[in-house]
């Protein structure tokens, strides 16, 4: 794999101070987190960190916070985040070899996808159409052969059969050599086969089963008789 780990060494954290507050975070101290596979889905509620873990791998791969290419000129205009300066991204043979060339890459943000599809010039076919037409337009031409590719909430624009079309497109991202890690809300996409899931919890992270996720144990309990849910508002 590209990716192996993600991990900040204990000696560089700050555990007294954000985002290290955070327990998801703080999981990556030390030892952190290792990736089990060519996709990795990051689970969690609001303010689990998801998005602060991936911004700072982005960051750490030479993609600015709010998205695009790595390797631009464009990259890393923004002062990296203290996960971002700091994280470790502990390569394999593939991402090493990449270091010696080129590390190709492409972060999508959800709240500034826009902005970067402006800012980039990649014109009509991605600034004249709706929020998840563009989104399937990146994946379709941005998304391909072997680098790293992340995603922060990509679901928030896909309906269910764009959620399906992302994940076919992941298994050619894949199949290229690829990588993908991705944080999301989505049991749709985090029901890929072959992925490895990590939930984001209070307890910090640890990986899971599709079936044990809460989410997907809310989205069926809801989905069977909203009413559950929906009396308690």
């Amino acid at each position: 794999m590209i990716i192996e780990g993600l991990r900040v060494a204990d000696e560089r954290a700050d555990r007294g101070r954000w985002p290290y507050t955070v327990p998801a975070v703080a999981g990556l101290i030390g030892e952190g987190l290792r990736l089990e596979a060519p996709v990795t889905f990051l689970v969690g509620e609001n303010g689990s960190g998801k998005s602060t873990i991936v911004e700072a791998i982005a960051e750490a791969w030479g993609v600015d916070v709010r998205g695009g290419h790595s390797g631009r000129k464009y990259s890393s205009e923004l002062a990296r985040s203290p996960l971002g300066e700091i994280l470790v991204l502990d390569r394999g043979a593939e991402g090493v070899a990449m270091v010696r060339t080129k590390a190709k890459g492409f972060f999508l943000r959800s709240e500034t996808a826009f902005d970067v599809f402006e800012r980039l010039g990649y014109g009509p076919g991605y600034t004249e159409v709706s929020h998840g037409e563009s989104f399937l337009q990146t994946f379709e031409e941005r998304f391909g052969g072997r680098g790293l590719y992340i995603l922060d909430e990509p679901e928030a624009a896909l309906s269910f059969t764009a959620c399906l079309s992302l994940i076919a497109k992941l298994a050619e991202v894949v199949e290229a050599g690829g990588q993908v890690i991705c944080a999301t809300h989505s049991p749709i996409l985090t029901a890929m086969h072959g992925a490895s899931i990590v939930e984001l919890d209070a307890d910090g992270l640890r990986p899971s089963a599709w079936a044990e996720l809460e989410l997907v144990q809310h989205w069926r309990r809801f989905l069977d008789a909203p009413e559950r849910y929906l009396r308690h508002l």
